[in-house]
């Protein structure tokens, strides 16, 4: 029987984007024949995103696409927790609308999944010898924090926690319940699946074509302090 891939895109006006981050899906070829489940959630965008996913649906009826929509704005951890909800593949993966990470990676957060040495897998900014754009360097030394921090509370050894690209046999995530409905995903699901016995979870070094905030960036230093919060949350006040 055919495995199969579900790719988690939460959009909140990515109207510019969300067409480009498609067509890039649509050309990865996923090894061993993995078949590639779309499930896009627009968390009550006010641009033309709904019109853009419609018409390339539309132009595009090889593709699985299941599209579902947030009547209210939510934030981008609800729009998460409505596509792991509905996703149906043996495999589940995070893909951000915007053009930061490159889909034609997912073989390499696969392939430990597939050669049965992994259950999670995290694909890092941080390690490895691929192409990383040059921008903020509090932003980079925030991120090393929160990694530290979450890492010290998890015992896990981790580069970059807050990593758009997760990977999760689909009974693991869908297992596990998740509570934070904007940034604080990221903390909130590594002390999470941190805490499954015998979970084994590898990290691989991924690209990283960040944007600026005049390109769309969205996460300010407000979500910084959350994320913070929420490791120590996740790690130290709620019941295991």
């Amino acid at each position: 029987m055919t495995q199969k891939l579900s790719i988690i895109i939460p959009a909140y006006n990515e109207e510019k984007t969300i067409h480009l981050i498609l067509d890039r899906i649509r050309a990865v070829e996923l090894i061993q024949g993995l078949q590639k489940e779309i499930v896009i959630v627009n968390d009550c965008s006010i641009d033309g995103t709904e019109q853009a996913i419609e018409r390339y649906r539309a132009d595009h009826p090889e593709l699985d696409i299941r599209y579902f929509r947030h009547e209210v704005n939510q934030g981008k951890g609800a729009a998460l927790h409505t596509g792991i909800r509905e996703a149906s593949g043996d495999f589940l993966i995070i893909q951000d609308a915007d053009l930061e990470y490159d889909p034609q990676e997912f073989n390499i957060l696969l392939r430990p999944i597939l050669d049965g040495f992994a259950d999670v897998v995290y694909g890092s900014r941080f390690m490895g010898g691929n192409p990383h754009r040059i921008l903020f360097f509090w932003h980079s030394i925030g991120n090393k924090f929160l990694t530290f921090l979450s890492n010290a509370l998890t015992n896990l050894n981790l580069t970059d926690m807050e990593t758009c690209y997760k990977l999760f046999r689909r009974e693991i995530i869908q297992g596990i319940s998740l509570r934070e409905k904007r940034f604080g995903f990221e903390p909130e699901v590594t002390a999470k699946v941190a805490r499954i016995a015998g979970v084994r979870i590898y990290e691989v070094g991924i690209s990283y074509y960040g944007r600026t905030y005049e390109e769309g960036k969205k996460i300010g230093w407000r979500d910084g302090f959350r994320a913070i919060y929420c490791i120590l949350k996740y790690n130290l006040f709620t019941g295991r």
